[in-house]
């Protein structure tokens, strides 16, 4: 398998691989998980050329990051370190809500760093939009971070276009983290252009839809009581029935061209632009390789065209997110 490239991330001097890596289920979101191989999984990422480890200190909670510290450790300069602050939680999981105080961006970036055992994480997102807290005053404790020298590049998750905009205002934002996927198009209609008017880059998360996209789920599974997918309503009964019927269809044109459905979901990203980077999710090996395989993958526009007519804006059934958790998205 060939390396997969690196491609600048924004505008600001950051380099990433044009495939990332997101550990979310390292820490358990989707079930257990064996550590050693997930540890494994991460050695193997830097092999091929992914260079782009994303996290956040909540996963875990807090377990992920010790883990790609100790996994990244006598190999830090063959990374981009990615992590988020802003949604807290007790170790139990139990969560506590949105914090992005100035006096907490310093204590969280503190513990993150202990947890990695680095002097410095490359990119570090604000996780959620703090309502309570203005973003110029989260910013301005942000850009002491950078001046300090404990943070190399800034970046927002699951902002809206006018928060962008201000962030930015006050440090530049490298680069802006949202969900994207076949299933997931929301991006396209109004952040996408304003990350481009500013030259800021975009980093697509869950670019699977959580493993719809994958070609592995029937309507039969049943996930476990720590699966963060229970809270989605897109795993709902008639809803998941749905979504997996349209998923299959893109499966279908998957294989008549040779691909995973994986590949071919992680390839319809990669046409998006030269300035998207997706982070599909893996903690074993076998995936994580699938995954690296869509990069030298380019699509016709014909195929192309199938893929719009099959999973237009809004094909999906039902909510990304539960209420509560929706709460939290700026818009």
């Amino acid at each position: 398998m060939t390396d997969v490239g690196t491609r600048p991330l924004g505008s600001q001097g950051l380099a990433t691989s044009v495939q990332g890596l997101g550990c979310l289920g390292m820490g358990g979101a989707y079930g257990p998980v064996d550590p050693d191989e997930a540890a494994a999984t991460i050695h193997r990422a830097i092999d091929l050329g992914v260079t782009l480890l994303d996290m956040a200190d909540v996963y875990g909670p807090f377990v992920v990051e010790e883990l790609v510290g100790k996994a990244v450790a006598g190999r830090r300069d063959q990374v981009v370190v990615a992590t988020k602050f802003g949604s807290r939680c007790r170790p139990d999981g139990t969560w506590l809500g949105l914090d992005s105080h100035p006096d907490y961006v310093g204590q969280a970036v503190r513990a993150s760093l202990d947890r990695l055992g680095m002097d410095h994480i490359d990119l570090y997102y604000q996780h959620r939009v703090d309502p309570e807290v203005p973003i110029e005053e989260t910013w301005g404790a942000l850009a002491e971070l950078v001046d300090r020298g404990l943070v190399g590049y800034l970046g927002l998750c699951e902002a809206s276009p006018a928060t962008i905009a201000r962030a930015h205002a006050v440090h530049p934002v490298t680069a802006v983290q949202s969900e994207y996927s076949l299933f997931s198009r929301e991006p396209e209609a109004e952040v996408l252009p304003a990350l481009r008017d500013l030259g800021i880059g975009f980093v697509a998360y869950c670019p699977l839809g959580r493993g719809l996209l994958t070609g592995t789920l029937s309507p039969a599974d049943r996930f476990g009581p720590g699966d963060s997918r229970h809270a989605s309503p897109r795993f709902e009964g008639e809803n998941l029935g749905r979504n997996l019927s349209r998923a299959a269809e893109v499966a279908t044109l998957a294989r008549q061209r040779g691909m995973s459905p994986a590949q071919l979901a992680l390839a319809w990203l990669q046409s998006r632009g030269d300035d998207v980077v997706a982070i599909p999710g893996s903690a074993a090996r076998p995936f994580l390789e699938e995954n690296a395989g869509a990069v030298s993958i380019h699509l016709d526009p014909e195929d192309l065209a199938v893929l719009d007519r099959l999973t237009p804006p809004g094909a999906a059934t039902g909510a990304r997110f539960a209420p509560a958790l929706a709460a939290t998205l700026d818009r």
